[in-house]
Formats: structure tokens, sequence, C-alpha cells
């Protein structure tokens, strides 16, 4: 079953749970996705909805950040069930101990030795670690281990 099939299936048991925040957190990955797909006019595969859902993670927890700032913990806590609900359909984050373990491996596979060959490192982790780990740290442990 593809994960568009899953989110579908699970909006409708949502429906008749009568789970309000569940379902309202679904129709907006469903609606996500489709505007996605309007935009690009292409149908996503597993991989760009993965994708989509990671960046919609990342845009709730920077949400979480301003709301917590703007004393507006009431906001702060829809946006966290949100992201509880779309971290349901990501795959398990990957352990500190995975990430360095996969950054060590690619840095002896490209055979980097410096800066400047941060982007073969990043190129080969960012495939294995999709949707699994924040790229934004992943960068910085590769910057970390070049210089």
């Amino acid at each position: 079953m593809s994960l568009r099939d899953r989110i579908t299936q699970d909006m409708k048991t949502a429906m008749r749970e009568q789970n309000k925040s569940r379902l309202a957190a679904i129709r907006l990955i469903l609606a996500d996705i489709k505007k996605k797909e309007i935009d690009e006019q292409t149908t996503l595969d597993d991989a760009a909805i993965m994708a989509l859902l990671s960046k919609m993670v990342k845009q709730r927890r920077d949400a979480i950040t301003q709301y917590e700032s703007a004393n507006r913990p009431e906001l702060a806590e829809k946006e966290a069930a949100e992201i509880e609900v779309i971290e349901h359909y990501l795959p398990k984050a990957a352990s500190e101990d995975e990430v360095q373990a996969i950054i060590a491996e690619a840095i002896a596979q490209t055979d980097a030795a410096s800066i400047q060959d941060m982007g073969k490192v990043m190129g080969i982790v960012k495939t294995k670690l999709a949707g699994r780990a924040d790229m934004g740290q992943i960068s910085q442990a590769i910057k970390a281990k070049l210089s």
C-alpha cells in the first residue's frame, strides 16, 4: 500500500471515529500533497511525499518556537499535535550513532579530505537519511568532521 493510500485510509478511519484533531491534520497533509501535485503537474511518489512531510514537520517546529516566544501556548500545542500525526507517516528517526556512522562511511567512500568535498559527502548522506534526520544538523556534523 502506498503512503498516499495509507493516509487516505487513516482519514476515513478518523472520520468514522470522529477524531476531529487527527482528521484536520490528515486533511492538511492531503491538501499539501494535492497542492504540490498541481503546482508541479505530476503525481508524487512515496519519496516525494516523505520529503513534503519532513518539510511540514520543520515548518511546524518553527511555528512552535514563534508561538512560544509570543506567549501563545494553545497554538503551540495545536502545532505539536499536528507534528505527532505527520511523524506517524515518516520513517523512524535515525539515532545519533547511526547518523555518525553513515557520515563516516560517506567520507570514506568519497575520500573527502576537506570542506570542499562536502557536497559529495552530503549527496550520499542525504539519500541514506532522507526523512529520517534534520539535514541542517547533518550538514553541521559533516562540516565538523571535515574541518
